[in-house]
């Protein structure tokens, strides 16, 4: 270990170790704070959905170090100083960016816990519970159905359609669904989405396998998960009778999938290029995987999805056509 230490402040500049210093201080010394907080308060230390926000956090910091250590190995490697110097500058930028995104991350399941209570998140699953009839008003997956969805400057285009196909999840068998994203006409992610809807009429997310590409090549597999395997768990889509104020999880992968919606109203009224709709239920989605995304959904009674806006970027994805076999 003292050879390692000593071969990196051969290669790295002071000023990046002291920042490294300075940042995992603060961050080592904020995680620190939370068991003792949990401790003095006999309500906090039974608040599993806080302690999960904490381990989630803690797991978070360890993968922005390990990344950075990873980094560090890789420049010391470079032999041009300048080019050296560069690699550590930007492995330290994004340590800090890394760290930034697990605080927010952490900020985002501290508020999203005050909304789903001090519970373990761990819903009964029982097969004979479920059905693939998907029929809830908002969210109707009726098999060999094609969604396609446009920006409005036709840069991008999303396909979403209902298989005849099922897969059996969790005990649960799923419909099927593809859903392709092109950029420019080249795909650029692809994804398997599982569903099935409860006798109740909720309609639930047990899983997905996707994958993202880049120059046609795969990028990455992250955000993939299904229901039952390594302890992941599925959330709802959408709920039988939503109601304004509603907040629950739409799926539960710690660290790698966490979506989360609550229903602002039902009474909205959109356009898009597939008609006008009236009586929308509206949908704002967040994950402390991105902590800074921030997203409007509009469902249409008997339609389903018909319009979704990014509040970041403005971006809008629009129903252009629905298709059946």
């Amino acid at each position: 270990m003292k050879q390692s230490s000593i071969e990196l402040k051969q290669y790295a500049p002071t000023w990046t170790q002291s920042f490294t210093v300075v940042v995992f201080t603060i961050a080592t010394a904020f995680v620190g704070n939370l068991p003792a907080q949990n401790k003095n308060s006999a309500t906090e230390s039974s608040n599993f959905c806080i302690q999960t926000a904490g381990h989630a956090f803690t797991s978070c910091k360890a993968a922005a170090q390990s990344d950075y250590q990873a980094a560090l190995g890789k420049c010391i490697n470079v032999a041009d100083e300048a080019a050296r110097r560069s690699c550590q500058h930007q492995a330290a930028a994004d340590l800090a960016d890394g760290l930034d995104t697990c605080q927010g991350g952490l900020e985002v399941r501290q508020r999203s816990c005050q909304k789903l209570g001090p519970g373990r998140y761990d819903p009964p699953i029982d097969p004979t519970n479920f059905t693939t009839t998907i029929d809830n008003p908002y969210f109707p997956l009726v098999p060999g159905t094609t969604f396609t969805y446009l920006t409005p400057n036709g840069a991008i285009k999303d396909v979403f359609a209902v298989t005849h196909d099922t897969m059996v999840i969790d005990g649960v068998t799923c419909v099927q669904v593809h859903d392709s994203v092109y950029t420019d006409d080249v795909l650029t992610e692809d994804t398997l989405d599982f569903f099935a809807q409860d006798r109740h009429g909720n309609v639930w997310y047990f899983g997905e396998n996707t994958a993202e590409f880049e120059d046609g090549l795969l990028a990455t597999i992250e955000g993939s998960f299904l229901s039952g395997v390594n302890n992941d768990k599925p959330g709802i889509i959408m709920k039988a009778h939503p109601a304004p104020g509603d907040f629950y999880r739409q799926e539960f992968s710690l660290g790698n999938a966490e979506d989360y919606a609550e229903t602002l109203n039902l009474n909205s009224r959109v356009v898009v290029p597939y008609g006008r709709f009236n009586n929308c239920l509206k949908s704002q989605e967040t994950t402390p995987l991105e902590p800074d995304a921030l997203e409007d959904k509009y469902y249409a009674p008997g339609v389903g999805n018909v319009l979704t806006v990014d509040l970041v970027s403005g971006e809008r994805d629009e129903l252009v056509s629905i298709t059946t076999e």
